[in-house]
């Protein structure tokens, strides 16, 4: 049971780890940086997919962890709720990894470009305001299914 704790807890600090850094740190020093906006946006784009893949692997471990002890501890329905924020975000994360980042890196080089398409270039700021909400959204779901593990490991029952 230790271990499983132990793997859980670890999948969830890295999941959460990484979208702080990235949010916080990552994006607003790459762009930043003086960097002109189509390289800043290429380095970027090259740090995603590995992103999602911590992403896809961390929340997987984590949502299994989750449903784990829920199975294991009925009576502690912080699992369950903590099950439910974690699927969710995985839900969002596959999302936003295999549906809308191929679609801001296949109009971008159009959008960042001085004359661009004013259609290509609204889409593309609809996209990357979407990817933001959603990325906003997976942090709050981890910050609510730590609290959720707090409650569950401390509960009575």
């Amino acid at each position: 049971m230790i271990i499983a704790l132990f793997v859980y807890l670890l999948s969830l600090a890295c999941w959460l780890g990484s979208i702080v850094f990235f949010s916080f740190f990552t994006a607003p020093a790459v762009f930043g940086s003086g960097i002109p906006l189509p390289e800043a946006g290429k380095v970027i784009s090259t740090i995603f997919p590995r992103y999602y893949l911590l992403g896809y692997v961390a929340g997987t471990v984590a949502l299994l962890g989750a449903v784990y002890f829920s199975a294991a501890r009925p009576a502690r329905w912080g699992w369950g709720v903590t099950a439910i924020f974690l699927a969710v975000a995985l839900g969002l994360t596959f999302y936003a990894g295999a549906v809308v980042r191929p679609r801001v890196d296949a109009i971008r080089t159009v959008a960042e470009q001085s004359n661009p398409d004013p259609a290509r270039k609204a889409e593309f700021d609809r996209l990357h305001r979407l990817s933001v909400y959603l990325n906003g959204a997976v942090l709050l779901l981890n910050l609510a299914a730590l609290a959720g593990t707090a409650g569950a490991l401390t509960a009575r029952g």
